[in-house]
């Protein structure tokens, strides 16, 4: 069976550094944090009192407010950026067959301010009898999102969400390349949300010593690849990425961003939390998609790498590319995003492809920012181009984009420039 060829025709988003994608991507390029004290919830029992929070953001100015009442805001925010790539890639269109257009839709945590404020609720008034929200149940579940962008659009293809911690929207994003290579569906709707800046996220997070704690300078806090980096930036909000059948894109005449060559995924079975110190399954995660892709390591010129700012975390994948790229590790760009838009968990895959695919488009790519010099790391190679600090120009062919989730799921695609 001949795999039918896949493109991104759509994008959209809602993220720390902006409420859409041109303003998320300026930001990305120019080197901006979207770190800042937190205003949802009181921080000071937490060591932690700073994420990339969404600011100002008024889901009734996208979604109607009844309607928006009955969403966790992680959902809402998957809808705001769900409408953002619907109207880019035309898909209201009524020549489109609806039934062939699905959606994969991912979220790490899913409901987790609603489970939080239901829980809360029912021991403040427990003396009167039950009181949860009927809509409590609806809204927490992670793979709601999908739901609501489906019943919004008419889109009654493959539906479903992925939940495989920071690496989900990744892995959401390879199933929904395969069903339409396949030949299952024409038009996947795909991407991720997360909104866990709340009081259990960012505590849990603290009680397990994973988030930075540099209070004084919150915009520097995310430091990957420097001595100095003592833990991650929680961030939130949403990508969504339209993946459409080539011939099918063709034929309406969409636009097309990029190619999707292939993609992949692996398990470190090692650590609860902690990626294998040898990139173990990061090796494999990352050869599996150049197999998928049919590509060769030489052929990739920029990855996206997971690059969360932990001590363990960065050392081990920069071990794990050396090994997969050789002397090609050389020339590549690497740079981390989430130093400006925080870890967005299971977002996280979904604005990192994103940025792959402009960086293919645009033929730029974003910098990994807050390395001073001298503040290296023994353990890390800085032979390696990291891309520190400064967007850079050069010719983008083909991007990969790596994400690993706490239980050792890792998942990688790989975006390439389309050419007919």
């Amino acid at each position: 069976m001949k795999l039918k060829r896949v493109v991104v025709t759509g994008l959209g988003a809602i993220t720390p550094l902006g409420k859409d994608v041109e303003t998320t991507w300026k930001s990305l390029i120019e080197g901006i944090s979207g770190a800042k004290p937190i205003t949802l919830f009181d921080t000071s029992k937490f060591k932690t009192h700073f994420a990339c929070e969404i600011s100002d953001f008024n889901p009734n100015l996208y979604i109607d407010p009844k309607e928006a009442r009955k969403l966790d805001r992680y959902a809402q925010f998957a809808l705001v950026a769900a409408k953002e790539a619907v109207a880019d890639a035309d898909l209201t269109n009524e020549a489109i067959n609806t039934d062939r257009v699905g959606v994969v839709f991912s979220s790490g945590i899913g409901g987790i301010g609603t489970f939080e404020q239901e829980i809360g609720e029912y021991f403040r008034t427990e003396d009167k009898g039950p009181r949860l929200n009927p809509f409590f149940i609806p809204k927490m579940i992670s793979d709601i999102a999908a739901g609501h962008i489906s019943m919004q659009y008419g889109f009654r293809g493959p539906n479903f969400g992925t939940v495989s911690a920071c690496a989900s929207s990744t892995n959401g994003m390879v199933a929904a390349f395969d069903l339409i290579r396949l030949g299952k569906a024409d038009i996947m709707v795909t991407g991720g949300a997360e909104a866990a800046i709340t009081i259990a996220g960012i505590g849990g997070f603290n009680a397990m010593k994973a988030l930075s704690t540099r209070n004084d300078s919150p915009e520097t806090a995310s430091r990957p690849f420097s001595a100095s980096r003592d833990g991650f930036v929680m961030g939130e909000g949403a990508v969504c990425i339209i993946l459409e059948e080539l011939e099918h894109a063709l034929a309406r005449g969409a636009k097309i961003y990029a190619e999707v060559a292939g993609g992949g995924a692996s398990g470190d079975a090692y650590h609860l939390t902690a990626s294998h110190p040898e990139g173990l399954g990061a090796k494999l995660v990352m050869r599996n998609a150049l197999q998928d892709a049919n590509m060769q390591a030489s052929e990739i010129d920029y990855i996206n790498v997971h690059g969360t700012s932990t001590p363990v975390g960065d050392p081990s994948e920069v071990k794990a590319i050396k090994d997969v790229f050789g002397e090609d590790a050389k020339k590549l760009n690497i740079s981390s995003t989430k130093s400006m838009t925080g870890h967005m968990l299971g977002a996280a895959g979904a604005v990192e492809a994103m940025a792959c695919i402009l960086s293919v488009q645009n033929d730029i790519v974003p910098p990994t920012i807050n390395h001073a010099k001298g503040d290296d790391d023994p353990e890390i190679d800085y032979n390696l181009n990291y891309t520190f600090n400064q967007a850079q120009k050069r010719t983008v062919r083909a991007a990969l984009s790596n994400t690993f989730g706490f239980g050792g799921h890792n998942a990688c695609v790989i975006v390439k420039k389309y050419v007919k």
